[in-house]
Formats: structure tokens, C-alpha cells, sequence
């Protein structure tokens, strides 16, 4: 299908940065790096939840600074955070020093999430285009895909031909740099407006910047509409983020049974399969992510398409859960790989409702909201995901996540609403 957008120098730049991003070799292994490590779920569980909590606590700081002081400084802070927790995890290989790795990857994670997409809503805004969104951010997101199934096949070469998992957080180094030179090249534009007196002090820019943030940031919390569009995104992902690692156990386990490979030891024949099964996952996702919007517009509204995929997503989640149980793994996984392409369906979506909540101005703010959210969510359900592995089974773990999506439904179900503010194009 022909794009309804054009494709300038900054939509390759924003695609660029999604296929870069996305190339953390580390992430179809990193529960299995753990358990190789001699590390229960719990205690994973646990290393991800300390994770959500730091980028809790510093995603609102974060966004605004973003919307307060440049949104680019903001993405290069944090790929340099980034690179720093990837040397730590390769060079010091203890669960107390992973802790701080930990760390500076939530610092990252909050300088980045919101802020990229406020970026590319002041994109639009800035072309007149924010009424495509939900296809140039699907499109973009496309890439971020690509990028991911292609990190899935370097990453199984890397653990294949070095036999173990370390070397994919030092090999991820590599397009985190190339990315942080590609936000210094970024237009001063995507900013965002960075008011203030000129003939004022450089504090008091800051104060009174930090001042209209914050007023025009509590007029988010004022609209139902904002509110429901936040909770209802910031949930559903908070759930997909706690169970999408689990499925690396389960095709490894899943491997180990396939009569192919026979000659290979245990962890390249596994590498091997969490590669294969990985790349289709991600090529999925990104057909899923580019063809959202198209898909979105032949539904009722995309209030009813973000509901039906919330609720088609706790489906598919459960359904893996009992294939699980009762010991059907390839079915689970097919099924897996449906709810990741439903939650690439959903997600543009979620993005551009959100987006016509929140005032552009303070639009990072309003994004890092929602990403608070969904740390705050994931804080919560990861150990006590990694607690039910641990005792009774992943199965029952992704059971209990989809009971929880479906009791809580009824309370972040989105309806029609107007916009917190108007914007002028």
C-alpha cells in the first residue's frame, strides 16, 4: 500500500532510529543469560521490577526536561546511558553489580520513552500531518521491527559461534553509538518550544519553563478521556512487557525436543531455534505495525478498535497459558507470536488517541505518563510473575496476567472523548 505521507530526510531518520534502537541483541536471551547465570525467576523478576521502579521515579523528571530544555539532549543522555549498563552487564557479571546496570538502563529508558514520540508528533504537527499519525507512527514502527528480527538473527550467530550470552550485551554497544550520533543530527525543531525571555537568566528560563510544564502537565489529569487513554495503554503494555521474555524458556525448551540439530550442542541448537522463531516473531510484528492504521480504519472507531484489541490480547495470553499447562509448547508459542502482533496492531493506535488528549507542548510529559504507568505496572507484575514460574509454571503465570487484563477491563475501557486542548496548525 502506497504511504499517504511523505517520505523525507526525517521519516528515514525516524525509521533509522527505530531499526537501531531495536537492535538489542541481548533481548531474545536475556532470561535465558539470567537462569545460565544460576538466577530464579524471582530473582529476575525481581532485577526487572528494580529496573521499572528507577524509570518510574525519573521518567516525569525526564520528560520534562525534554519539553523543557530539548528533547534531543534528552535522547542522547539517554543512549549514553544505555551503552554505559551494557558494558557493566559484559565486564561484571554479578547480580549486586547488574543492580546498577540495571539502573542506568532505567535512566535510558526514561530520557527516551515519550520523548522520541513527542518528537515525531512535533514532526507532524510542524507538516500539518496529525491526522496521519496512526499510519507514520505504525510505518516507523515498522522499522523498530525489522530492526528487532533482524537483531534476533545476529544475536543467534553471536551466541551460536561464541557459545554464550555475554558477548551480546558488549556486540549491542555498536548500533547504540551509531544511534547517538544520529540524534545530535536531529533538526533543532523537534525541541518543541522552548520558551522563555531572551533578556532572562539561564535559571530563570529554566523556572519558568519548568513552571508551564508543570501547569499545562496537570491539565493531562483533568480530562477522563486523558486518563482512561494512559491507563488503559499504559496496562495492556505493562502486561505484554511482563510476560514477552518468558517466551524464551519455552522455545528452549521446545528445541531441545526437536529432532533436527542432533550434532549441535544444547545451547547452539537452542540459539538456533530462539533465533528462527524470533526473526518470524519480529517480521510479524512489523507488517502488524505498518499496516496498523489501515487495518484500524475499517473498524467502528479506533476507541473500538483499541478495546478489541485489549481484550483479544488477554485472550490470546491465556490461551498460551493452558496450551502451557497442558504441555502443547508449539501451540503456545504460535499463539504468542498472535498476541505480539495484536500488540503491534494496538499500539500506534494507543499512540495517536493518546496524543489527541495531551497538548503538544507538553507532549513528552504526557508520554512519560504513560510510560510511568506502564513501569509502575510492570514493577509490580514482574516478581510476582517470576514467583508463579518459579513455583507452579510460566503457563499459569501468563494465565494469572490475562485474568488480570480481563477483571480490569470494565474500569480502563476508552470511550469518545474531546481533547484536553486545541492546537493551532
Amino acid at each position: 500500500m502506497k504511504a499517504l505521507f511523505p517520505k523525507n530526510r526525517q521519516y528515514y531518520k525516524f525509521s533509522l532510529y527505530g531499526f537501531l534502537k531495536n537492535l538489542k541483541f541481548f533481548d531474545p536471551f536475556i532470561i535465558l543469560f539470567f537462569r545460565e547465570m544460576g538466577f530464579s525467576f524471582l530473582e529476575i523478576g525481581t532485577l526487572f521490577s528494580i529496573r521499572e521502579i528507577a524509570k518510574n521515579v525519573l521518567e516525569i523528571p525526564t520528560g520534562i526536561i525534554a519539553d523543557g530544555f530539548g528533547r534531543r539532549v534528552s535522547m542522547i543522555y539517554a543512549f549514553v546511558s544505555y551503552i554505559s549498563s551494557f558494558m557493566i552487564f559484559y565486564f561484571f557479571p554479578f547480580y549486586g553489580i547488574y543492580v546498577i546496570a540495571m539502573l542506568l538502563f532505567a535512566g535510558g529508558e526514561a530520557f527516551r520513552t515519550g520523548t522520541h514520540k513527542a518528537m515525531i508528533m512535533e514532526h507532524l504537527r510542524i507538516n500539518s500531518l496529525l491526522d496521519l499519525k496512526v499510519d507514520y507512527y505504525g510505518h516507523t514502527r515498522g522499522w523498530a521491527q525489522t530492526g528487532s528480527a533482524v537483531s534476533a538473527l545476529i544475536a543467534a550467530a553471536l551466541v551460536f559461534y561464541t557459545g554464550g550470552y555475554r558477548i551480546i550485551f558488549l556486540a549491542s554497544v555498536v548500533p547504540y553509538v551509531f544511534a547517538l550520533f544520529l540524534m545530535i543530527s536531529y533538526p533543532k525543531e523537534l525541541d518543541g518550544e522552548i520558551s522563555g525571555d531572551k533578556k532572562a537568566g539561564a535559571l530563570q528560563k529554566a523556572k519558568n519553563k519548568a513552571l508551564f510544564t508543570l501547569k499545562s502537565f496537570a491539565g493531562i489529569f483533568k480530562s477522563r478521556a486523558a486518563l482512561g487513554a494512559l491507563f488503559n495503554s499504559s496496562l495492556y503494555d505493562g502486561v505484554f512487557k511482563t510476560v514477552k521474555n518468558y517466551l524464551q524458556p519455552v522455545i528452549g525448551s521446545y528445541s531441545l525436543m526437536l529432532p533436527v540439530l542432533l550434532s549441535y550442542e544444547e545451547d547452539k541448537k537452542v540459539a538456533v531455534v530462539i533465533g528462527g522463531v524470533y526473526f518470524i516473531l519480529y517480521i510479524l510484528a512489523s507488517v502488524s505495525a505498518g499496516s496498523s492504521g489501515a487495518v484500524t480504519r475499517k473498524m467502528r472507531s479506533d476507541t473500538w478498535a483499541i478495546n478489541t484489541y485489549f481484550l483479544t490480547g488477554a485472550f490470546l495470553i491465556i490461551a498460551s497459558g493452558v496450551s502451557l499447562i497442558f504441555g502443547f509448547r508449539l501451540s503456545a508459542i504460535v499463539i504468542f507470536v498472535l498476541y505480539n502482533m495484536i500488540h503491534n496492531f494496538k499500539r500506534p493506535v494507543n499512540v495517536g488517541y493518546i496524543s489527541e488528549q495531551i497538548s503538544g507542548k507538553v507532549m513528552a510529559s504526557g508520554l512519560s505518563v504513560e510510560s510511568q504507568l506502564t513501569a509502575l505496572f510492570v514493577a509490580v507484575f514482574a516478581p510476582l510473575m517470576g514467583f508463579v514460574a518459579d513455583r507452579v509454571g510460566v503457563g499459569h503465570g501468563f494465565a494469572m496476567m490475562a485474568v488480570v487484563l480481563a477483571v480490569s477491563f470494565p474500569f480502563v475501557r476508552v470511550g469518545k472523548g474531546a481533547r484536553c486542548f486545541k492546537e493551532t496548525h
